[in-house]
């Protein structure tokens, strides 16, 4: 069974990417929230690493790969498909808000909101709730846990594309340079501050 997988990103469809792994295409279903993430931050040739939910059945021979950014998400996935009559590729296409959300709509017994996600009928919510109320809490304190590291990575990519589309540098070195400020700084928390880091560092 596939649970992890860290590779090239070689190819971004609708709703699956293909990533390059020891010179094997994995097509790898992403749930939009997860899907807009990735297109936020990366492009063809990037390194990109998933936590994989993987799922094969009689139904279903063919082998089903979902991607998640976090551990976190890939395991509330596994929590929400053991909702009846939500499989995997319902699951993959329900998903259009992040984790966090999604949890604090069913703790709160939200249906109105949970209706809004794709698919998700009046049915189909209140058995979701049926199902996961009192148990997807944790995943409604994501935000705390995450947001720092996507901020920083949010910032980083912000710089990194300044240093290549304004400024001229190659990908590697751009990064180089990043990596280097931050060693500098470790207590550098927003795109500004990485920004004259870099400027430092170079006129040194």
């Amino acid at each position: 069974m596939i649970s992890y997988l860290e590779g090239i990103l070689k190819d971004i469809h609708d709703e699956r990417v293909t990533l390059l792994v020891g010179g094997i295409g994995y097509d790898v279903m992403i749930p939009s929230y997860v899907m807009n993430e990735i297109l936020r931050t990366k492009k063809p040739d990037d390194e990109l690493s998933l936590y994989i939910s993987y799922h094969q059945t009689e139904r279903q021979p063919k082998p089903v790969l979902v991607g998640f950014g976090s551990e976190l998400d890939r395991e509330f996935f596994e929590r929400f498909i053991s909702v009846e009559d939500i499989g995997p590729m319902a699951a993959v296409k329900a998903l259009t808000k992040p984790v966090r959300e999604i949890a604090r709509d069913i703790e709160e017994r939200d249906i109105k909101a949970l209706k809004q996600l794709k698919g998700i009928g009046e049915r189909k919510a209140e058995k979701i709730v049926a199902t996961l109320k009192g148990k997807v809490a944790k995943y409604a304190l994501m935000r705390e846990v995450h947001a720092p590291v996507r901020i920083m990575e949010d910032f980083r990519k912000e710089v990194e594309n300044v240093l290549i589309t304004q400024l001229g540098h190659k990908i590697l070195e751009a990064r180089q340079l990043i990596e280097e400020a931050l060693k500098r700084n470790p207590q550098i928390n927003s795109a500004e501050e990485l920004f004259e880091e870099v400027y430092r560092g170079q006129k040194a």
